[in-house]
Formats: structure tokens, sequence, C-alpha cells
């Protein structure tokens, strides 16, 4: 996991590790009033707001990945990040573009792949690429006419496999065709297998035809044992050959849910919805009833039911007026089998048929499945077959979206992505429970609902905004992700108590328009080699920065960027370890000192202790980190177990949690010590 990227980041931070400053006393509240109400409008000249982060830069889209004359094209997205070395790889729906971020004040452009196919997410593993292709007009050659047909042999939807050892020259060796497309995909590592890796596949499409992949079939379980319906697939990639590479099994892990009721629309959005559909069908538009809300088919899903009925009457040339009279006679029953599956034995109402992403963390071996209508929790020990081992839905939820795990397991959040993501869902009317994460604790295989956390800025009806994807930074002690929100921005909040998230830092711009909504804002936000990389939807990639703050110090800041990788898909969450050092164990003192769980005259007695240990060297060293790491053992209560003593306000305070932190830091200084060996 230790990597040489970003030298020059870790060489200031070892150079200052001495110097670092301890300043706790800076503002802690966020300012009022809020500064990202507001803004205003634009593309690339938006105005912007930041607390406690700092832009290093933006890189606007390459210019085949941009349509100067419609900002809100749908087919130039970005879509998800990926990181190898120096580079970031982002996913856009027209294909992906590499970047190297050896200046992240100044990325610049590897390469710009064009390979149209929806998501295009991207993940990698050393010198592979992986690139997930759902949409109906993704070509195995890449080109960019599309496909007409409904059936054809032309399609891709599945996996793409690129070797990027010569990452500039990206060369595609395999494509692995799956029955229902791939809208995202994990890869996993095996512990006990280093000769492959797995792919996890959520394919969120409907069953192909046959015809165009044989095998797949769209029928109930108990009408076809072979169902592509209530799974993912497991794809093997042999690393010497990954063009062999292959559907290895198909496990069941939504089997036997049943569904589960989430709330209606909100009273403006059912309104607008209904107002669309009779202007549709004014026009002779296509709508059907969805949820209890009539919306508004788009043309490519008109155009190819229509092209299915043409062919079906072995017709050819364009649809004519009686193709249409029966698409709208069948429509809403195509439109139903497709949302809502028909009931099972009994009668019962199935749960969600796929799963829309998948965080798998092999160091704990358990995955966290956002599976639309569940939240899951999967054993994954054996890489090969996940099993579900718990699951948990909510009302408040509408599509469970994705998930992260806290370091040590104990906890994993789950996102709720209401409206799918370019709709306006961060209104001052909407709800705080909806379109926001769910944290929840991790015992055994039982998962406990603890808290909600949505962005606290309230939105324009012009801006898309639903809690998306994010990360951990890796902060010692401490559990702290960022995460993007559309334009809502990018939020980084403290969930270490799990019943009281906290926001403290942000970035946020105002919306693409201000008389219509056009979708834009950071589709991903992950911490890599300390700096936030944020995939922006419709205005390139933003680097950001901490600056430390009463809630984050720069000795916290500077013990993250301890933390590096070699390469990193965030949906492969990596256990993070920081190694013996002194900025580590100065981050543990300023939480102790800005928690005010331990006395502050001990507090100052450590922080001198560990100054003087730093200036000294060899056996001098040793001797006086294992004499602080002594007495912060008899601070924590020692082998008694007592509490430390913690004056507050005046009074004396018994802490337990203060106690635990105490020994976290005291086993920091312990490892220092042994580490000069």
């Amino acid at each position: 996991m230790q990597s040489s990227s970003f030298i020059p980041s870790l060489a200031i931070a070892a150079l200052c590790a001495a110097c670092a400053s301890s300043k706790l006393d800076l503002p802690a509240a966020a300012p009022k009033p809020d500064p990202r109400v507001g803004l205003r409008a634009g593309w690339m000249n938006a105005a912007e707001a930041a607390w406690n982060v700092r832009l290093v830069s933006t890189t606007p889209p390459s210019e085949q990945f941009i349509d100067h004359s419609n900002p809100g094209n749908y087919e130039f997205i970005n879509s998800d990040l990926a990181f190898v070395g120096n580079y970031v790889i982002q996913g856009n729906f027209h294909g992906f573009q590499v970047w190297d971020l050896s200046r992240p004040s100044r990325p610049t452009l590897v390469t710009a792949y064009v390979c149209p196919g929806s998501q295009n997410d991207v993940s990698v593993y050393h010198n592979l690429l992986f690139a997930s292709g759902e949409a109906p007009n993704g070509r195995i050659d890449c080109s960019t006419q599309g496909v007409p047909d409904t059936v054809s042999k032309d399609r891709l939807r599945g996996i793409r496999i690129f070797d990027i050892s010569d990452i500039a020259h990206p060369k595609n060796v395999a494509n692995v065709q799956t029955c229902r497309g791939s809208h995202t995909h994990t890869v996993v590592t095996d512990p006990n297998d280093t000769a492959n890796v797995y792919i996890y596949v959520s394919g969120s499409a409907p069953v192909r035809s046959p015809n165009e992949l044989a095998g797949c079939s769209a029928l109930m379980p108990d009408q076809d044992p072979n169902s592509e319906l209530f799974r993912i697939e497991v794809i093997q990639v042999s690393l010497a050959h990954p063009e062999q590479a292959h559907v290895l099994g198909k496990p069941a892990i939504l089997a036997g849910l049943t569904a589960r009721q989430s709330h209606a629309e909100a009273p403006e959005d059912i309104a607008a919805a209904a107002k669309a559909a009779a202007e549709a069908r004014a026009k002779g538009g296509f709508t059907a009833t969805v949820h209890g809300a009539e919306i508004v088919l788009g043309p490519g899903f008109v155009g190819r039911q229509l092209d299915s009925i043409v062919k079906a009457r072995q017709g050819t040339g364009a649809p004519t007026g009686v193709d249409s009279a029966a698409l709208r006679t069948a429509l809403q029953g195509i439109v139903d089998k497709i949302v809502n599956p028909p009931s099972g034995p009994g009668g019962v109402r199935p749960g969600p048929t796929q799963c829309h992403d998948i965080t798998v963390y092999p160091a704990i071996g358990l995955a966290g499945g956002a599976c639309g209508g569940y939240g899951l929790l999967l054993d994954i020990h054996d890489v090969a077959d996940p099993t579900r081992i718990a699951a948990v839905a909510d009302s408040n939820f509408a599509f469970w979206h994705s998930a992260t795990f806290n370091n040590d397991g104990s906890k994993v959040l789950f996102t709720d992505e209401w409206g799918g993501g370019l709709q306006a869902r961060c209104r001052p009317t909407d709800k705080p429970e909806w379109g926001a994460d769910a944290i929840f604790t991790v015992a055994h295989d039982t998962m406990t609902f603890q808290s909600y956390y949505k962005l606290p800025a309230p939105q324009t009806q012009f801006e898309n905004c639903v809690a998306h994807n994010g990360s951990l930074i890796p902060i010692p002690g401490r559990d702290i992700m960022v995460q993007g929100w559309y334009q809502g921005g990018i939020s980084v909040f403290d969930w270490t108590d799990p019943a009281h998230p906290t926001e403290i830092a942000y970035f946020d711009r105002g919306p693409m328009d201000s008389t219509k909504l056009v979708g834009a804002g950071s589709w991903s936000a992950y911490w890599y080699n300390g700096y936030i990389v944020s995939s922006e939807i419709a205005r390139g990639l933003d680097v950001f920065e901490l600056v430390p703050s009463g809630f984050i110090s720069q000795n916290e800041i500077d013990a993250a960027k301890l933390v590096h990788f070699d390469f990193l898909n965030v949906q492969d969450q990596p256990k993070l370890v920081w190694p013996p050092s002194f900025v580590v164990a100065r981050a543990y003192l300023d939480q102790l000192a800005r928690s005010r769980r331990l006395a502050p005259d001990r507090v100052s007695a450590t922080r001198n202790a560990l100054a003087r240990a730093e200036r000294l060297s060899g056996q001098g060293r040793r001797d006086a980190l294992t004499q602080l790491a002594a007495q912060l053992d008899r601070d924590a209560g020692g082998a008694t177990g007592r509490a430390p003593v913690v004056v507050v306000g005046g009074m004396p305070v018994t802490s337990e949690a203060g106690s635990e932190k105490v020994r976290t830091l005291a086993a920091a200084v312990r490892d220092l010590a042994n580490a000069q060996r």
C-alpha cells in the first residue's frame, strides 16, 4: 500500500513534523449565514463557497469530452474515479480520461479514450483497467455510431478490460458480456488467491434477449432456476491472462427478500411530473405510471420498443401509426415488468432484483451491498461466492445507492440516491431523512440504525443534489468522510459518533443555470494520497486540500498524508494503517485536547515530552518514548482500568471514552519507541 506518489507532499510533512502547529483554538463554528446559499450561477464561472478546504485546481474536460453548445449534454457526463500511481482515471459516458496528478495544482491530460456507453465507471488493479458498460448504444469496437438494432452482435453490455501498462495508450484486451450489463462494478481481491482478481457486477438494465446473449432469462426463479433476477455476476480475471476473463458464478444474494415500502415523492414533484406528462401526451409522447407517478418515457426507450414491434411483424423501415398504437396499449405492462417484477409464490411481491453498488472490505471479510430497496451485509470470505448475512430496509430511503465502512468495520454508511441523481432533492422543503446517508453500527450479523446525515445547506430547485459517492479521509482515531452531493458540492463530515454526524468542511458552487436545472456537480469525491479529488459532472476535475481548523489540526492532516496507495478503488475499501510517527502521536494528542478528555496540564506535559524525545536519537529516544508510554498508561488508569479524571468547566469528569483514547495514544508512542530499534 505504501507508495512513492506525491513525494513532495510527504517530504514537506516529514520536515514539518517536529514543528507542526497544535493550534486548537481556530474557529469551530460554521459561518452564518451559510455562504452556500444564493451563489451566482454559471458553467465555468459560477460563484464558489469554501470552508476548511482549499480548491487547488479545476481542470475542464478535454475537447473530446465536452459539448460547448450544450452544457447539460447527457452523453458527456463525468462519472466515477480510480487511481493508480500519480494518475487519476475519470470515467465519462463518452469513454474515460486519464489525468497526471504529479502537480495537483495543474493536472495534465495523458489520454482521452473515446468509448461511448454509460456509465463507464472505472476501476484499476496495477496494469489493468476495468470499465462498466450498460447503455444500449455501447459497441464492442467503441465506435460512436451506436447500435440501432434491439438485438445485435455489436453491442457491449458488461465489463471492458484494458491493459494500461502504457497508460497513454490503453489496449482493450477483453470484453465480458453480462445479461444485465454493468451499471457499476467492484474489483475484489482474495488474500488466498494472488493469481486472480474478481469483479462483482451490478447491472440495473432489463435482462437482454437470449437472441443477443445466450442463456439470459428474465423469468422468475420459480419458472426458470437460471433466471438472472436477484443475482449479481462474479467475473474471474486471471492476472497472467486477462483475455481469458469470464463469468464464474451468479450468486443469488437478493433471493428471498420481499418488497419494502418507500415514501411517496414530494408533492411539488408529483405535480410537476403530472404537468410534464400531460404536455407530452398532448404532443404525442409516451407516458407510463411508475410508483404512483406518471412519467414521460425517453425517446431511446420508446424507439427500441417500436423497433421490436416492427421486427415482430417482420416489417422494415419506420414504425407506422398502427405500431405506435400497439405500443401505447402494451406500454404500461412493459414498464411494470421492468419496474415491478411479478409476484412470487403466495402472491408476495419480491424485493429488488439487482444491486446498484457493492463496497467490499476484504480485510474484514465483509461487503456492503446497496441494492435498491435494501442495504445488505455480505460475507465475502469466499470471494467467488458472497453470501447475505443481514439486510436492512428504511421507508425514508428511496434507492439504496452505495456503502462505506469505517476503518475498524464497526459501522457502515449507506447513501440514498432519491431522484436518481439528476433531480433537485436538497431543497428547503425536502425532508432531511430523504436523499441522505443512513449510519448503522455493525455487530456480527446485525446492523443497527443510528442516524441520518444530509447536506445541511439547502440548494435551489435548479440544482441536482442528493447523497452520492465518497470515501474515508485517513485521520487516525476518527471516522471522517468526504462525499460528493452533485450540485450540493462536497461535504466533509465526522461520523465518529454515529448518532451525531457533524459537517466540518465543504465546497460548493452556484447552479449551472439560474432559470432551469442543468445537470452538474460532484459525482465522486475521494481522498487520494493527500488530496481530495472530485469528478465534476460538467466542469471537469477538481482537486482540494484540507486546511487546519477547529475541527481538524495540522497534525491530523499530516498524519492522513502518511497513508499512501499505489492504486485505489474506493469500492474495494483498503484497511488504513499508519506508520509509527511523531505526527500520528500528536494527532491523537490533539484529539484528546480538543475533546478535553485529558487534563490540560497533562496535554502540555505530553507535548513537551514528545518534543524532547524527537530531539533525541538512538537509545535516548527509545527510553524517553518508553517512559512517556508508561506515563500515559497511568493517565489512562493502567491495570486498574480507572478512567482519567478531566476538569471541564471547573468540575471533575470521568470519561471512559477518554481513557480508551489515552490508551490509543500510549500504544502509538510505544510503537514509535519500538520502531527506533
